[in-house]
């Protein structure tokens, strides 16, 4: 059986869209960014949650996120209230940034993690902009304060690479790791 060990509802939307079973058990402790490269500190977190949820599920497969983003050497997690999200979408804005999703995915003693690498870049916002995005209340669950599949969508100029990373998991490249551990959609 696969497990998903996350709350985020894009990963259990685009699991369950791609046809894959699962059951989903968030890790429970807290979650702390590494300092570290980003790719490097999303695949460390990743792989904490997967193990630690591993642990209750040792006959299962476990997969587990992080998903990034990174500019100017500064990794943007998920805003903190409306002024740390106008601060990051402001420092976003008319720049290109990156987005990285880190996966591990755990079965016993076997161990596989990856990740996907996108480039986004915003248009140029006004703080009207801004603030309006704010107000539906997208970007704070949301790592670089925006949701590429919602409303955010209409922040971004463009993407190069998986769009599917930037929601929060690198679909198709995870279905290919996930056949390894003989996990197929239906």
């Amino acid at each position: 059986m696969l497990v998903l060990a996350s709350a985020s509802p894009r990963r259990r939307e685009l699991l369950k869209g791609a046809g894959y079973e699962f059951k989903t058990a968030p890790a429970e402790s807290e979650e702390i960014v590494p300092k570290a490269k980003p790719e490097t500190a999303a695949i460390l977190t990743a792989k904490s949650k997967a193990l630690e949820v591993a642990a209750k599920y040792p006959n299962d497969v476990v997969l587990a996120a992080d998903t990034i983003v990174f500019i100017n050497n500064e990794i943007m997690n998920k805003p903190e209230d409306e002024a740390d999200a106008f601060r990051m979408l402001s420092t976003l804005s008319g720049a290109r940034h990156t987005v990285i999703t880190a996966v591990c995915i755990v079965n016993g003693n076997k161990v596989r993690s990856f990740f996907g690498r996108t480039s986004v870049e915003f248009y140029k916002l006004t703080g009207d902009e801004i603030r309006a995005y704010i107000k539906t209340g997208e970007p704070f669950d949301k790592a670089g304060a925006y949701g590429i599949q919602e409303k955010g969508a209409l922040l971004v100029k463009g993407i190069r690479g998986d769009f599917y990373n930037v929601m929060g998991l690198p679909l198709a490249r995870t279905a290919q790791e996930l056949k390894k551990f003989g996990i197929e959609p239906k």
